[in-house]
Formats: structure tokens, C-alpha cells, sequence
């Protein structure tokens, strides 16, 4: 399996998928933390790649998605954004209802 057959699989597999530096418990980034406590005020659950633990994904994800930095968040495979598109989408009211409709993790 390539690393962009590996990606597909976990976009698939998740219906809400955030790719992160560290863990929701834990964030490496201050853009990553700011990712996780916005999707925290939804409610929803999602799962989530810790890229600094899988650096093969690292390097291949922003090729897959065109969107060069991390956090990356996906739903039901389609990419949302990143932190400041979480944020701001959170902050609007738009994200969690598309949450909600694919049932999070």
C-alpha cells in the first residue's frame, strides 16, 4: 500500500478526519491546539493522525490535498481547512451542522 493509498484508506475509514501535529490531548502547534479547541466547543467527535508520528503522511498529505500546512481537517474525505478555516467556521456556526450530519467519530 502507498502513502497516498494509506491516506485515501484513512479519509474513507473517518468521517471526520483531523491531521495533526501531536494529539487532541496533547497539541505540538499552537495551530493545531487552536484547531482542537474549536472542535471541541461542537461537541461532535472525530478521529484524528498525529503526522509528526507518521512522517511518510506527513510529506504526502499536502500533495493529496493541496493545502500545504497542518492542521488538516476532512469531512466525509473532502478537506474543510486548516486552524484559521476551523476557527472561523466554528465561530459562524457553519461547521457543526456538517459534523453532525455524518455522525462524527
Amino acid at each position: 500500500m502507498t502513502t497516498e493509498d494509506k491516506i485515501r484508506k484513512q479519509l474513507a475509514d473517518n468521517p471526520i478526519l483531523l491531521y495533526m501535529k501531536g494529539t487532541p490531548e496533547e497539541p505540538k502547534c499552537g495551530f493545531s491546539r487552536n484547531a482542537v479547541e474549536a472542535l471541541k466547543t461542537t461537541g461532535t467527535g472525530y478521529a484524528f493522525v498525529n503526522v509528526l508520528e507518521a512522517p511518510f503522511i506527513r510529506e504526502k498529505l499536502p500533495s493529496v490535498s493541496n493545502w500545504p500546512t497542518y492542521p488538516q481537517l476532512f469531512i466525509e474525505g473532502e478537506l474543510v481547512g486548516g486552524s484559521d478555516v476551523i476557527v472561523a467556521m466554528v465561530e459562524d456556526g457553519s461547521l457543526k451542522p456538517m459534523m453532525d450530519a455524518v455522525g462524527g467519530a
